[in-house]
């Protein structure tokens, strides 16, 4: 099948909606999304209805925003469900073609998240001895035929290298079937790369998105009676200006 996506015939603000079905670091729990709006257009949250409204989270004890941060450096942010243990959703800021390779799949968890008055603010690789009751771990994802680590925020489309390590943390991830991810998901991260390298720039001429992308998750389908696999995810792309009037995009989806 192939997903069509709307002319877009704006210089303006434009969005891109895809709907899809899917079967020493440095992070902080923080108060509120505006902390990190430096990842959002116009410093404006989306709204995601029963979870964030008018820039305010509904739930502070389910739902926690995150400034993801490597070495000093932000580099986008999260909201993240602590029942179902997966992101809603994470937004960052596209820049163009980025340095360096896909890094190692070293996987982080945050500590604040088991403890909010934990004065370490470092992401942590997981102890493997700890049960973590308020994300997923490293072992949910192990010893499973049928499900990969799924990025919200891919390492494709960071940046800088700290950007790319910083998508390495299981706050950024969903469990996501694994011929979907290796397949069409990976496809459509591709196209979305292709979209905003040619058409979105900054007043400077400089290639600038911002995107969100979030997860929808499922009512009853659980990894390990621990992590919800979402039924649906949402990549919302906001491009503050397009170099030509007239643009038709076509992501092809399976």
């Amino acid at each position: 099948t192939a997903l069509t996506m709307a002319p877009l015939k704006t210089k303006n603000i434009c969005f891109l909606f895809l709907f899809l079905s899917v079967v020493p670091t440095l992070a902080e729990v923080v108060r509120s999304v505006s902390d990190c709006n430096e990842f959002l257009l116009e410093k404006t949250p989306p709204r995601v209805p029963g979870v964030l409204e008018s820039g305010n989270i509904l739930d502070q004890n389910r739902y926690k925003p995150i400034c993801q941060t490597y070495k000093n450096q932000r580099t986008f942010v999260t909201v993240y469900d602590t029942k179902n243990k997966i992101p809603v959703f994470s937004a960052y800021k596209y820049r163009g073609e980025g340095e360096g390779r896909r890094p190692p799949n070293d996987w982080r968890i945050e500590p604040q998240l088991e403890n909010e008055d934990d004065r370490n603010k470092n992401m942590m690789i997981g102890d493997r001895k700890k049960n973590y009751t308020n994300q997923a771990e490293n072992t949910d994802y192990r010893r499973n035929r049928w499900f990969d680590r799924g990025h919200l925020f891919p390492s494709s489309h960071a940046f800088t290298k700290a950007a790319k390590n910083s998508t390495f943390t299981l706050t950024n991830i969903v469990p996501q079937a694994r011929t979907f991810n290796q397949g069409s998901w990976n496809r459509m991260e591709k196209c979305i790369k292709c979209v905003m390298d040619e058409y979105c720039t900054n007043n400077n001429g400089v290639v600038e998105g911002f995107v969100v992308t979030g997860a929808q998750p499922s009512t009853n389908n659980i990894l390990k009676n621990r992590i919800n696999i979402p039924s649906h995810a949402l990549v919302s792309i906001l491009l503050l200006q397009l170099q030509h009037e007239d643009v038709d995009i076509e992501c092809a989806l399976g």
